[in-house]
């Protein structure tokens, strides 16, 4: 029997697909490019980064879609929930949806992203604002 008593550990909607980490978190912020906005159905959506290797999925397998050229999201594929989202530009990274952890309150976003993209009816909050996404390092 395995044991899942990690640090942070979520599940999508269904709790089909699960997943778990024993790592911090590198990042947590919110996107408001319209890709992201389409594939989570919001107005924007709040991703929590993770080295790759540092996230272990168990339980059904989510389903792999790709989006845009290097980039795919990860999905359930019984009941739709967004899972994940992995592009090229962030080598070695997965960008878990924050909301699905059920420690989601303890992840505290730094920033906004492709705020020119940014519905008109959701402010800032106070945070940094970025065109893109920042690079780190």
């Amino acid at each position: 029997m395995e044991d899942h008593s990690a640090k942070y550990s979520g599940s999508c909607l269904c709790g089909a697909v699960k997943f778990e980490s024993d790592a911090e978190p590198l990042w947590c912020g919110h996107c408001h490019c319209p890709s992201c906005q389409k594939a989570t159905g919001a107005a924007f959506a709040t991703y929590v980064g993770f080295h790759r290797e540092d996230i272990r999925f168990w339980g059904q397998k989510p389903t792999k879609f790709n989006s845009s050229p290097g980039v795919y999201r990860k999905f359930c594929g019984s009941c739709g929930s967004a899972v994940s989202f992995e592009g090229e530009t962030w080598p070695g990274e997965v960008h878990m949806m924050a909301v699905l952890f059920n420690e989601a309150d303890s992840f505290k976003p730094t920033g906004h992203t492709y705020v020119k993209t940014r519905l008109s009816w959701i402010g800032g909050n106070g945070l940094a604002e970025h065109d893109t996404f920042p690079r780190r390092g």
